[in-house]
C-alpha cells in the first residue's frame, strides 16, 4: 500500500484552516508595504544553488535533491527561495524598475535532511527580498514586516536574535581570528566541523551539536572585527531598530545556515531547542552580482509555515473556519432528482455554495448527511414538489420547513431567516 514519502506529509482538509490563515496574513502584511508577489519553478539548474548557497553548507553537501534531465542538465528541487528570486531579477532586468524592488513568495522548498517538529523534506515558506537599495532602513524595514507578520497571527512570546557578520572587506580577517581559535579546539569538534574548519570556518558557529556549541561560546565576534562601512551600517541598523521600538538581543553565534549572507542576519526565536527558530534572514549584498547581475544590495526574510502552525496549535490561536457549503439539495423520487440537479446548478450559479445527495440515498439519509456536514438549510424536492416546481426549505437548527415557489427560491435563502 502506498504511502506519502518520508519526511513529506499530505495536508487534509481539517488542516486547511490554518493554511489559509497564514497565507492571508504573509499576503496582507506584504500588500501593505508594497511588495508584489513572484512565483518562481520547483526546481532550478542545480548551479545556482551550489553558486549561491555555498560549498560545505549542509544545503548543499546534504540536502539537495538533484536530478539529471533528459538534455543532459543537472536540475536541483529548489532548496531555498532566495537564489531563484535573484535569478528572476536578472534574467527580466527588474533592475531597470524604481528600487528597491520589493518582492513575495509562497512556496514549496526541498531538502533531504532528518524530519522534525515543523520541518518536513518538502516543506512551505513565506518569504520576501528587497533588492537593490543598501540602507540599513531598509533591513529595519525587513524586520519590522518579520515582528508585525508574527504579531497579526496572534504568535505570543517570540524574540529577534541580530548579528552582523561583515563583508567581503572585513570577515577575511575575522574568519582568520575564528579558524586560530579553532585549531588548538578540534578534539572537541563533531567530524562535520572538522571538515567545515577546512573548507567554511563560518558554519562552525551554525552546527547544533552539544559538544560544537560549548567549544562556539567562547568564539571571537564577527561585530569586533567589522570594517569601517559594516560599523557604519551596524550602528545606524540599531539605531532604527530603536526609532520602532524593536526589542532585540545580540546573538553573536548567529550566522544562518547560507554563505551569501553579509552583514545583517537576524533570527526569530520562539521557545529553546533545535526548533526554535520561527523564521529568519539577513543581508546579501553580492549574490546577485555572483550570478551574473550587476552590484546589487538586497535582504530577505523567510519562513517556514509548518512551524508557524505547529506554534498556532501549541499557544491555542483560534484561526477562522473555512466556508462551508450554505444550501443542501436533498430529494425523493427519480423525477426529483433530475429537478434537484437543476436547482443546485442554479443555485452555484447565483453564487451560493450548494452541495447535493447523489446516489439513491434515502431522504432520511440525505439528512443526516447534510446534518454531519453542519450545512444549516436544506431545499428538499420531492416528486409532488417537482410537479408544482417547488420546494421545501427547511432550518435544519431549528426543524422549521416551509413550501416555497422554485423561482423564488434564490431570493428566500438570501434573506435572513425562514
Amino acid at each position: 500500500m502506498y504511502q506519502a514519502p518520508r519526511g513529506t506529509k499530505d495536508i487534509l482538509p481539517q488542516e486547511q484552516a490554518y493554511w489559509r490563515y497564514v497565507e492571508a496574513k504573509a499576503s496582507a502584511i506584504c500588500q501593505l508595504c508594497g511588495y508584489e508577489r513572484i512565483d518562481t519553478p520547483a526546481f532550478e539548474d542545480a548551479g545556482l544553488f551550489t553558486r549561491s548557497v555555498g560549498q560545505g553548507t549542509d544545503i548543499v553537501d546534504k540536502e539537495m535533491y538533484t536530478f539529471q534531465d533528459r538534455g543532459g542538465g543537472k536540475m536541483a528541487l529548489t532548496p531555498e527561495g532566495t537564489a531563484p528570486v535573484c535569478r528572476a531579477y536578472i534574467e527580466h532586468g527588474l533592475s531597470n524598475k524604481p528600487q528597491p524592488v520589493r518582492l513575495y513568495y509562497l512556496t514549496s522548498i526541498f531538502r533531504y535532511g532528518r524530519p522534525q517538529a515543523g520541518r518536513y523534506r518538502q516543506h512551505y515558506q513565506f518569504g520576501l527580498e528587497a533588492i537593490g537599495d543598501a540602507d540599513p532602513a531598509l533591513d529595519a524595514e525587513v524586520i519590522d514586516m518579520a515582528r508585525q507578520f508574527y504579531l497579526s497571527l496572534g504568535l505570543e512570546g517570540f524574540s529577534l536574535q541580530l548579528n552582523s557578520i561583515g563583508c567581503k572587506i572585513c570577515r577575511p580577517a575575522y574568519l582568520d581570528s575564528l579558524t586560530s581559535y579553532y585549531a588548538d579546539r578540534t578534539s572537541h569538534l563533531c567530524p562535520d566541523c572538522r571538515r567545515r574548519l577546512e573548507r567554511n570556518p563560518l558554519r562552525l558557529l551554525d552546527c547544533k551539536r552539544p559538544s560544537c556549541q560549548e567549544v562556539a561560546e567562547a568564539t571571537p565576534r564577527s561585530i569586533d572585527h567589522l570594517c569601517s562601512g559594516c560599523e557604519r551600517h551596524w550602528q545606524r541598523l540599531k539605531a532604527y531598530l530603536a526609532l520602532l521600538d524593536l526589542p532585540h538581543e545580540v546573538n553573536h553565534r548567529l550566522v544562518r545556515g547560507l554563505d551569501y549572507y553579509t552583514r545583517t542576519v537576524f533570527e526569530v526565536q520562539i521557545g529553546e531547542g533545535a526548533q526554535s527558530a520561527l523564521g529568519g534572514g539577513g543581508r546579501y549584498d553580492d549574490l546577485i552580482e555572483e550570478l551574473g547581475g550587476k552590484p546589487t544590495p538586497a535582504i530577505g526574510f523567510a519562513a517556514g509555515m509548518e512551524r508557524i502552525i505547529l506554534n498556532l496549535k501549541k499557544q491555542g490561536v483560534p484561526v477562522p473556519a473555512l466556508s462551508q457549503p450554505e444550501v443542501f439539495v436533498a430529494y425523493a423520487g427519480d423525477k426529483a432528482k433530475e429537478a434537484a440537479i437543476k436547482l443546485m446548478a442554479g443555485l452555484r450559479q447565483a453564487e451560493m455554495a450548494t452541495i447535493a445527495a447523489l446516489g439513491d440515498k434515502s431522504l432520511k439519509a440525505q439528512l443526516r448527511q447534510a446534518n454531519a456536514l453542519g450545512v444549516g438549510r436544506v431545499v428538499i424536492v420531492g416528486e409532488e414538489e417537482a410537479a408544482r416546481d417547488t420546494v421545501v426549505l427547511r432550518d435544519m437548527a431549528s426543524g422549521q420547513q416551509r413550501e416555497v415557489p422554485s423561482r423564488s427560491l434564490v431570493a428566500e435563502l438570501k434573506s435572513v431567516s425562514l
